[in-house]
């Protein structure tokens, strides 16, 4: 059952994204996670406490997160198959749809290239702010460009292959579940003292949970761009992240560019290693190039989950 929803819930999130008018008087629905997470940190996230402490409440903090997008969505699920029998799988996919992220990803990234095209670099610098969390001001060209292309090649595997993969695998609870752990990966994971502890599961849960479609996504980005897999699995391994070097090498190898490198986050020069062996001068052309390779690894995981619907 969870075939033909997955592909349900491409073909609406492809054609509809999430609706700006729709944000507006709802918000989303990974918000609902955010808020509990905030619920949980300000309760137990106390920096007076000992780490071993914080890092159990973290765990827990997880364990409870999990349970209820996973048992939340496994009781709707099974609720609408019951009551809509045949049809319930079109009810199910209906909500599997907030759970991907194709369309609006390519609307932000492209809004990236025609701001560089058409509106200048502070527009496309206001454009790019929206989509990394690197400091944008001082930004030029090529480095919008760069962070760009970046984000659209880790997102996909965020945003569109690990939800698709978790839905295939377990339908509606998988979906919701991987973007509960992602959402607190975003929020907690971090490094800094006041998350290192307390975010530790958070963070480990979402290295785990992106292990297999972080590859996956690579493989895509690669088949689609024509190229890419010496730079893929010569440089994943330098990226700090285990997983999200995989889509950000596959891409830069497609495109014959050096992403990542040097980059400021509040003020502060990380020295970030160089992904890829091209050129590191990128224009909004490269941003276009990158979109198509991006629509290319999209099709192909429709493929993925037609095929799997027709065999199953």
């Amino acid at each position: 059952m969870a075939e033909p929803v997955a592909l349900v819930a491409l073909g609406i999130d492809a054609a509809l994204g999430w609706p700006t008018a729709l944000y507006r008087r709802i918000g989303h629905p990974v918000g609902l996670f955010a808020r509990l997470i905030h619920r949980y940190e300000a309760c137990w996230n106390n920096a007076a406490w000992p780490p071993r402490m914080r890092r159990a409440l973290g765990l827990l903090t997880m364990l409870l997160l999990i349970l209820f997008a996973g048992g939340t969505a496994w009781l709707v699920q099974t609720l609408l198959i019951d009551r809509l029998g045949g049809f319930g799988w079109l009810a199910v996919g209906l909500l599997a749809w907030p759970a991907l992220a194709q369309r609006s990803l390519f609307d932000h990234v492209r809004a990236v290239a025609t701001a560089l095209d058409h509106h200048g670099l502070s527009a496309a610098r206001s454009a790019v702010s929206a989509i990394v969390g690197r400091d944008t001001a001082a930004l030029d060209e090529s480095a919008i460009s760069r962070a760009a292309i970046e984000s659209l090649a880790e997102s996909f595997c965020d945003g569109v292959v690990a939800p698709a993969f978790w839905l295939l695998l377990f339908g509606l609870p998988g979906a919701w579940a991987y973007k509960a752990i992602n959402t607190a990966d975003s929020l907690i994971g971090h490094r800094e003292p006041r998350w290192r502890a307390f975010g530790w599961a958070a963070a480990r849960s979402d290295d785990l949970a992106n292990l297999l479609p972080a590859r996956l996504s690579g493989v895509l980005l690669c088949l689609a761009g024509g190229g890419g897999w010496r730079v893929m699995w010569r440089d994943a391994g330098r990226h700090a992240s285990p997983n999200a070097g995989w889509p950000e090498a596959a891409m830069a190898g497609a495109l014959g560019l050096r992403l990542a490198g040097p980059v400021a986050y509040d003020g502060i020069m990380h020295d970030k290693a160089w992904i890829g062996s091209g050129r590191d001068r990128a224009s909004s052309r490269d941003i276009h190039r990158a979109l198509g390779v991006y629509l290319g690894a999209c099709l192909l995981l429709w493929l993925i989950a037609g095929g799997a619907a027709w065999a199953l």
